[in-house]
């Protein structure tokens, strides 16, 4: 089973750095840049195609899984499959 990359893993083909963290910065100024005087709606709209796009690139549905959970864990506690049903 293939397991979720947690390590700094941004780079860019036949490119250079000299520090560790400037693909990532790279990463994080095109990912500003592609929201970049869109409207809340639109950076929400964009956000999710994102997701889906690179959700099919990944495609391993473990570590799909393990990304949304590790994404969610410290934004909403986990319901647990009998407090859900209770709520329907």
């Amino acid at each position: 089973m293939t397991h979720l990359n947690l390590q700094p893993n941004f780079n860019e083909s036949g490119k250079r750095y000299f520090r560790d963290y400037t693909p990532g910065d790279d990463f994080y100024e095109a990912l500003i840049d592609t929201h970049r005087n869109l409207s809340d709606e639109q950076s929400q709209l964009v956000n999710a195609k994102l997701i889906l796009l690179l959700a099919n690139h990944i495609g391993d549905m473990h570590v799909l899984r393990e990304a949304m959970q590790l994404a969610r864990a410290d934004v909403a506690p986990e319901v647990s499959s009998d407090n859900a049903m209770h709520k329907v």
